[in-house]
């Protein structure tokens, strides 16, 4: 890797994580670390472009069906691709797949750009994610490998204790707000060799707890506007990413102060 490089060009690749849910805009769009690092590349490089072709609620295979082969004939100097997380929530998951479909993902796309990032996700420390743990922990030894083989960069967010503090992830607990996303953007930007602008991984100050009625009332909220629909969607096969347009499809010109 080129230290400190100057990017003219950014692809994106794949879920909700990359689109920028939960960092919300006041007309109700996301914004993402995604879109922060492509602001920052675009206040370096005159003529920058960028694309996003994440959708919420892709699992690998859509993202290696729907994105990859577009994102690698778009020749971009820098390639993100993050996915196969969605999967492992899955009740049933074949791990191994995932990582086949990774692997066919990486080889299309590190050759095609002039540098590619791969992500250990972060997770959100309680008892949901500790039943999904070995899975996803498989997920990323095999993330290291493929790295390793092909020349990518591997940002280690499920290493950061700040990452998994329930104070950085929305209502939703399943994304993160907008101080995760900016955190995430700070990672990105240091592991592409430049020099940080914060301590990324600087951990908050304890949360007060709150009161038991405040706790059952987040619970009951959490439950009827996101738990029972996510178990809705997961029963009759539908994602909430179904007939949704990529965030932003095309690679084209970008400035750092575009919304």
């Amino acid at each position: 890797m080129q230290m400190n490089a100057t990017y003219t060009s950014f692809v994106a690749v794949g879920d909700s994580f990359t689109e920028g849910m939960s960092d919300a805009l006041p007309d109700g769009s996301y914004r993402g670390w995604a879109d922060l690092v492509a602001d920052r590349l675009a206040a370096r490089a005159p003529g920058f472009r960028y694309a996003n072709l994440a959708v919420r609620g892709k699992l690998i295979r859509q993202i290696a069906d729907e994105q990859v082969d577009t994102a690698a004939s778009m020749r971009a100097d820098l390639v993100t691709l993050v996915g196969g997380l969605n999967d492992t929530l899955r009740p049933k998951c074949d791990v191994d797949a995932v990582c086949a479909l990774l692997e066919q993902s990486v080889e299309k796309l590190a050759p095609s750009c002039g540098q590619l990032v791969l992500m250990r996700s972060p997770i959100r420390r309680g008892p949901v994610a500790a039943r999904f743990l070995p899975r996803m922990e498989q997920l990323f030894a095999f993330l290291d490998t493929l790295a390793e083989r092909h020349g990518a960069i591997v940002v280690d967010l499920y290493g950061s204790g700040v990452l998994g503090d329930p104070q950085m992830w929305a209502d939703d607990r399943l994304h993160l707000n907008a101080e995760g996303h900016r955190r995430v953007a700070e990672a990105v930007w240091q592991a592409l060799g430049h020099e940080p602008e914060s301590d990324w991984t600087e951990l908050l100050p304890p949360a007060v707890p709150p009161g038991w009625v405040t706790r059952r009332g987040a619970d009951l909220r959490f439950t009827r506007e996101h738990l029972v629909p996510w178990i809705g969607r997961r029963l009759t096969g539908r994602s909430s990413g179904d007939g949704m347009p990529p965030k932003r499809g095309e690679l084209l010109p970008y400035r750092a102060d575009q919304d």
